[in-house]
């Protein structure tokens, strides 16, 4: 690997003088490390299938999040071959809640690829894990490290704080990801030469190290840096400015889109409908609504209202629902209506009992639609 273009001549001499980061930071995870439902104790080698269900679950989401939907997909599916077996609805199911359906989609996709091409076992290289459904190159390395023991680093949000300060990196995200990610792979461990899964390397915890450290010493705001195994040569520590870094390009929020979602009742059960299987929170559940727009009225939004039988008038309940996706902020005007026992639904649509609407595959703006329009 060349070295890494650094962005100046202090950058450049920690970069050299620090050999010894590695020894540190492992010494470090080796008294520290979190206990987490899908790492295995010290010593024993990890279960691929675990490594690659809670990288998906990570990607945007939370630890803490992560880790009971964790638990209850382990204990429905223990291993690839149960999950890949698996309907994509019950999927979707036991994933509402977590966001990012697409993220459940592919996980499904990549299950079912593994069990009948694969024999369920998942490939030990990183090109061949590329080629499964939802794993990129982040996940593909992550996975690669931890469960096969390759020497490569996985760069996630954790470990682009802690390299950029490491190092004072001031490109800004996204533009400093290569950068970052080569001189993060400057904190492997072991030699060079080192085969995969060579106990030398011991890539897996290396990246895994610098994940707890990201998580509980350098953190965004007021890190712990009297507490971090690197903080002697840590540039950003010695200059005093830390916590400006990563350095960060300025976001650009979409625009406001605006809707309407119909809340219909049939005595105890309540009329939804399921999403097409492509696009923003494909395959989900929902209660029948129109158009996110930007430029949507409320008159236009309510001529998009199910025709029913019975239904003259719609009910506006007050105020809106107020939702934030990656790229938009949505909010949802919600008309309720009830009707006779036996109204039929439209095509495409069906009646469900409210009692068990926590086995739908909700997403949360749905079930922050639902709760307004039933007063729950």
């Amino acid at each position: 690997m060349p070295p890494p273009t650094a962005t100046s001549k202090k950058t450049q001499t920690f970069a050299a003088d620090s050999a010894d980061r590695p020894a540190l930071l492992l010494a470090w995870y080796d008294r520290h490390r979190r206990k987490l439902p899908w790492r295995p104790l010290p010593g024993v080698a990890a279960d691929p299938y675990r490594v690659w269900l809670s990288e998906i679950m990570l990607q945007q989401t939370g630890v803490k999040t992560v880790g009971p939907y964790f638990e209850k997909f382990l204990a429905r599916w223990p291993d690839v071959e149960a999950l890949g077996r698996a309907s994509l609805d019950d999927v979707l199911r036991m994933w509402a809640g977590l966001g990012y359906y697409s993220r459940a989609r592919n996980l499904h996709a990549c299950a079912v690829k593994v069990r009948r091409y694969h024999g369920g076992v998942f490939p030990d290289t990183e090109e061949g894990l590329r080629s499964l459904p939802g794993i990129g190159p982040y996940t593909a390395s992550a996975i690669a490290a931890i469960a096969f023991g390759h020497r490569t680093m996985p760069v996630d949000g954790n470990i682009e704080r802690v390299v950029s300060r490491l190092f004072a990196v001031e490109q800004p995200l996204p533009q400093a990801k290569p950068l970052i990610q080569q001189l993060a792979a400057m904190l492997l461990a072991g030699d060079e030469k080192s085969r995969a899964g060579d106990e030398r390397s011991r890539a897996g915890d290396s990246a895994q190290a610098l994940m707890d450290l990201g998580s509980s010493i350098c953190t965004p705001k007021k890190p712990a840096c009297a507490l971090c195994p690197l903080n002697d040569d840590c540039a950003a520590h010695t200059r005093g400015d830390q916590e400006t870094f990563p350095r960060k390009a300025l976001k650009k929020t979409g625009a406001l889109r605006r809707g309407a979602a119909f809340v219909v009742t049939r005595g105890d059960e309540i009329l939804v409908r399921t999403r097409s299987e492509k696009g923003l929170l494909g395959g989900m559940t929902e209660v029948p609504g129109s158009d996110w727009l930007a430029a949507q009225d409320d008159k236009a939004a309510l001529k998009q209202a199910p025709v029913l039988k019975g239904v003259t008038r719609w009910h506006r309940k007050a105020g809106v629902v107020t939702h934030v996706f990656t790229h938009f902020p949505l909010e949802l005007a919600v008309y309720t209506a009830h009707v006779a026992a036996r109204t039929r639904a439209r095509q495409g649509m069906r009646w469900v009992p409210i009692a068990t609407l926590g086995g739908e595959a909700l997403p949360n703006v749905m079930r922050k639609v639902i709760a307004h329009g039933l007063n729950m």
